[in-house]
C-alpha cells in the first residue's frame, strides 16, 4: 500500500549469493550443507559429553556448554534460510521473518561476547587464585554469571530490532546479504535514521569493545601469573588451558570487528558477506573442533563417552 513515495513492506528479498553462475551456487550450498550438520553434531556431542561426564562438570566446562548452545542457536537463525536461498532459489523472507532473524541474530551475538568475557574471568581465576577457585566459582556464581551473560541480549535485541521495524521503508525491498543484518536493512529505511546510527554504533561499541577489553586485561593477568611460574612443565600446563579460549576469542572478535568497524569506503557488499559468514558459519563450526583437539580431557571423555555408548566397559588407559 503507497503513501507517496513509500511502501508498506510485506516481504523482503535476500541477494545472498544470486549474483554468482548456478554452479558455484550448488558448491555452496554443498560446503554451507557440510559445515552446518558438522557444527549441529560437534556442539552437540560437546553439550553432551560435559553433562554426562562426571569429569567435565567443572566451571569451565559449564560454560563451554553454554557457548555451545550459542553456537547452535547462531546455525539455527542463519543457516537453513541461507541453504534455502541457495538450493531452491527462495530468496524471499517475511517481514516478521526478518524482523526475528534479526532479533536473535543480536541476541546470540550480545550473548557471545559477554560469555566469551565471562570465560576469560573464569580461566584468570583458575590460573591467578587456584587455591580459592573451587569457592569462587561455585554453583551458585557461575548459574548468576551464565544469566548475566544471556540476558542483556534481551534489552539489546528487543530495542534495536523494534526501533528499526518501525521505520517506514520505500523504493526496493532488496536486502543485499544473506541474512538479515541491521545495514543491509537500514538502507532500505526512507527516514531520518541518525539517532538510530548512533545508537547501533554506541551499542556495538559497547557490546564488543568492553568485553573485549575486560579479556584483554583478565589475560594481561593471566600472562603475569604464568610468567611466575618456575617450572616449564608448569607454565606450559597453564598456558594450555587458555590456549583454546584464546583462540576461540581471537576468531570471533576479529572477524566481527572488522565486519562492524570497518570504513564505509573499503566495505563492499560482497567483502562483508565474506567476514560475516567467518563469524556467522565458521566460527560455530571451529568452536567444538579447538577444544575438542586442544584439550586432552575433552578428547579422553569423548572416547569415554564412545566406548560406553557401544557396551565396552574398560577405562582409557
Amino acid at each position: 500500500m503507497a503513501e507517496g513515495n513509500r511502501t508498506r513492506v510485506g516481504e523482503f528479498i535476500l541477494m545472498s549469493f544470486s549474483s554468482l553462475p548456478t554452479e558455484i551456487q550448488s558448491l555452496l550450498f554443498l560446503t554451507f550443507l557440510i559445515i552446518y550438520l558438522v557444527t549441529l553434531l560437534g556442539n552437540s556431542l560437546i553439550i553432551l559429553v560435559t553433562l554426562a561426564d562426571p569429569m567435565l562438570h567443572s566451571p569451565m566446562y559449564f560454560f563451554l556448554r553454554n557457548l555451545s548452545f550459542l553456537e547452535i542457536g547462531f546455525n539455527l537463525v542463519i543457516v537453513p534460510k541461507m541453504l534455502g536461498t541457495l538450493l531452491a532459489r527462495d530468496t524471499t523472507i517475511s517481514f516478521l521473518g526478518c524482523a526475528m532473524q534479526m532479533y536473535f541474530l543480536f541476541f546470540f551475538g550480545a550473548a557471545e561476547c559477554i560469555l566469551l568475557a565471562t570465560m576469560a574471568y573464569d580461566r584468570y581465576v583458575a590460573i591467578c587464585n587456584p587455591l580459592h577457585y573451587p569457592v569462587i566459582m561455585n554453583q551458585r556464581t557461575r548459574a548468576k554469571l551464565a544469566v548475566a551473560s544471556w540476558f542483556p541480549g534481551f534489552p539489546i535485541a528487543t530495542v534495536q530490532t523494534t526501533w528499526l521495524f518501525s521505520f517506514p521503508f520505500c523504493g526496493t525491498n532488496k536486502v543485499n546479504h544473506f541474512f538479515c543484518d541491521s545495514p543491509p536493512v537500514l538502507r532500505l529505511v526512507c527516514a531520518d535514521t541518525a539517532m538510530f546510527e548512533i545508537y547501533a554504533i554506541v551499542g556495538t561499541v559497547l557490546v564488543i569493545m568492553i568485553p573485549c577489553l575486560l579479556i584483554l586485561c583478565s589475560y594481561i593477568r593471566i600472562a603475569a601469573a604464568i610468567l611466575k611460574i618456575p617450572s616449564a612443565k608448569g607454565k606450559h600446563k597453564a598456558f594450555s588451558t587458555c590456549s583454546s579460549h584464546l583462540l576461540v576469542v581471537s576468531l570471533f572478535y576479529v572477524s566481527s570487528s572488522l565486519t562492524y568497524f570497518r570504513p564505509k569506503s573499503n566495505n563492499s557488499p560482497e567483502s562483508k558477506k565474506l567476514l560475516s559468514l567467518s563469524y556467522t558459519v565458521v566460527t560455530p563450526m571451529l568452536n567444538p573442533i579447538i577444544y575438542s583437539l586442544r584439550n586432552n580431557e575433552v578428547k579422553n571423555a569423548l572416547g569415554r563417552t564412545f566406548r560406553k555408548a557401544l557396551g565396552l566397559r574398560f577405562c582409557i588407559p
